[in-house]
């Protein structure tokens, strides 16, 4: 019985050295752990780097609803669903659509950045001989290159300058940048209902 108990002391004794070890060392001399690292502190915000982003928002959004459209469906018009009561009959094809928004851009930034607009560009739909789908989407990539330029010219200095903008008299600086993302937003709204007539998700609500 006496050796029983003290197999059973020794066990115990054994089991407890055992959680103590798991339990973690203790902490060294000196204090604690090493305090983190503080993140570097953000450069403040400018006229620039603001508009800059917004026109980078709408640049990621547009171009992955494009890639996201198949080739096939670049010419897809509302007007096929042939829905009763639906207004589609003059809307632009989706293709269409995409050349309007970077015409759009050239015009509206180009005014800004001091680029040239392309010599192709005769009228509010952009260039009639881009037909594919690599070439429609790189003219909309063109045009976004064209705003990230024309947002690194605004300064705090000339963002209420007034400029001859598109022979509707003057603009402020800023308002002709800001009012091309808005004319993004509008066409990138109509581009999700596009997709979404022909059953894809837009990428940028995937996942949610």
């Amino acid at each position: 019985m006496k050796q029983i108990r003290m197999f059973l002391l020794f066990t115990v004794l054994c089991l407890a050295a055992a959680a103590f070890a798991q339990g973690g060392n203790p902490p060294a001399s000196g204090g604690g752990s090493a305090p983190q690292a503080q993140p570097s502190p953000q450069p403040a915000p400018t006229f620039a780097t603001v508009v800059d982003r917004q026109i980078s928002g709408y640049e990621k959004l547009m171009v992955e609803a494009a890639e996201a459209m198949p080739e096939d469906k670049f010419n897809f018009n509302p007007a096929s669903l042939n829905i009763p009561g639906a207004a589609f009959k003059d809307v632009r094809t989706f293709a269409v659509l995409i050349k309007h928004t970077a015409t759009a851009n050239f015009r509206f930034w180009s005014t800004l950045s001091g680029d040239k607009m392309p010599e192709n560009i005769k009228g509010p739909n952009g260039p009639d001989e881009l037909k594919t789908k690599a070439e429609i989407i790189q003219f909309l990539k063109d045009s976004f290159a064209v705003g990230h330029r024309a947002a690194k010219t605004l300064t705090p200095e000339n963002a209420l300058e007034t400029v001859q903008f598109m022979g509707r008299g003057q603009a402020a600086r800023i308002y002709i940048a800001t009012q091309a993302v808005i004319h993004c937003g509008d066409e990138y709204g109509q581009m999700v209902e596009y997709l979404r007539m022909n059953g894809i998700v837009p990428p940028a609500s995937r996942g949610q």
